[in-house]
């Protein structure tokens, strides 16, 4: 297992953040004490298994442009990646994965029953944390809602599978509501919890809606980038499990249709090389470009955003990180 403060390398370029995220990994290492020794070191696994941190790190940051508690700060973003990695594991149940960042997942370790229970009890653990550390309901209140959008997003795209005709438009509402919503959860209570005004704390929140956007269009173009050894999941699964993407949309929309929906129509009987083949068609119709262009338009809709924030440290920190996200393989 992995040492409680040994980071992501990405943070090398950020030594103002590493000690405190070292406290978030740490603070969050303290708080998981499950009797059945297995399932808790195997949560501890998944929390010390390669995370970038990227969702507490957003929350530091805005937390940064006024004098605060540290401690509190510290706190919350632990509680922020603590939900994250909750949400994760659910996922991992829903979607049945074997593998997730090369590790072997909780459901298919131990059984999704126990794997339930794991996330269930982080769900606990994010709660005991806010409500020891909260400045008031508002963070409670927001992270309540924020729980909800992104069981909403799971489920909305569950009840997609398989459907050929998805929209963009429904496929940016899945995302808002899986992956843009904790981002933004982040970045607000960073700055609502640190004493800003209102109006700054939406701005923030605002800013991380469109990174959460941009970080999963990536994370969805990566699919019909790499090979499986590289994500460490099968080639295109998401394909195979009838979730369909930014790419795969967009290429749905030029001529590369009349090639793609018999293979699309395959669903889960869908070969390797038949996912082999979508990727090239994909690609040739310009999907993954489209997809690229969308996700520079999220990010640069943050960057203009925090380009407005006061002339700080954490103000040339939050520009850097996002600019970083054009580029996943950092």
């Amino acid at each position: 297992m992995q040492s409680a403060t040994q980071l992501h390398p990405i943070w090398r370029d950020y030594p103002a953040l590493q000690p405190e995220l070292q406290q978030v990994m740490q603070l969050m290492t303290a708080n998981i004490n499950i009797q059945d020794a297995d399932i808790n070191d195997a949560i501890l696994e998944m929390i010390h298994g390669g995370g970038k941190l990227l969702r507490p790190a957003y929350c530091l940051l805005f937390s940064q442009f006024t004098t605060t508690d540290r401690q509190r700060m510290v706190a919350l973003a632990a509680s922020l990646e603590t939900l994250h990695t909750a949400t994760l594991i659910h996922d991992d149940i829903v979607d049945d994965a074997a593998l997730r960042r090369h590790h072997v997942t909780i459901q298919e370790r131990f059984g999704k029953d126990t794997a339930v229970y794991a996330g269930d009890y982080l769900f606990v653990v994010v709660f005991k944390i806010l409500a020891h550390y909260s400045s008031s309901f508002k963070s409670i209140q927001m992270n309540s809602e924020n729980l909800e959008k992104i069981l909403v997003g799971e489920v909305q795209q569950k009840d997609r599978h398989y459907h050929l005709d998805i929209t963009m438009a429904e496929y940016l509402q899945q995302i808002q509501g899986k992956t843009a919503e904790l981002f933004a959860l982040s970045c607000f209570l960073g700055a609502y919890e640190s004493g800003q005004s209102s109006h700054f704390a939406q701005r923030a929140r605002k800013a991380g809606l469109a990174i959460g956007m941009a970080f999963q269009i990536l994370d969805d173009i990566l699919d019909y980038q790499e090979v499986s050894q590289e994500t460490g999941k099968p080639i295109l699964e998401d394909v195979a499990e009838g979730v369909y993407t930014s790419p795969l949309i967009f290429a749905l929309q030029t001529e590369a249709k009349h090639d793609l929906l018999p293979l699309m129509r395959l669903q889960g009987a869908i070969s390797d090389t038949q996912r082999q083949e979508v990727q090239r068609l994909v690609i040739n119709a310009g999907g993954v470009v489209q997809a690229q262009e969308l996700a520079t338009k999220y990010t640069q809709d943050a960057l203009a955003i925090m380009r407005k924030l006061p002339d700080q440290p954490a103000k040339t920190d939050l520009i850097s990180l996002t600019k970083r996200l054009l580029d996943r393989h950092n």
